[in-house]
């Protein structure tokens, strides 16, 4: 699977299992989602927060809910 979008801010939490990415898509929308990886699962990053169709006009309004949404990411 080809990802489009620009991830301009990847941060990862503090167990370094979960992280936030904040992207801006092709067409100059922003979103945010929260990722998971397992380090018994050779699979990589998947999505636990389910908020990548979330749209955003900027980067910091996506980045401030991204803040309100995730309680560990808000804390940083």
């Amino acid at each position: 699977m080809v990802h489009k979008n620009k991830v301009i801010q990847s941060v990862n939490g503090p167990d370094g299992f979960v992280c936030v990415d904040v992207f801006r898509r092709p067409d100059g929308s922003f979103g945010f989602d929260e990722f998971r990886r397992d380090p018994e699962d050779n699979r990589g990053w998947y999505s636990i927060g389910h908020h990548g169709s979330l749209i955003f006009a900027n980067e910091v309004e996506a980045r401030a809910k991204a803040k309100e949404t995730i309680n560990w990411f808000a804390e940083l």
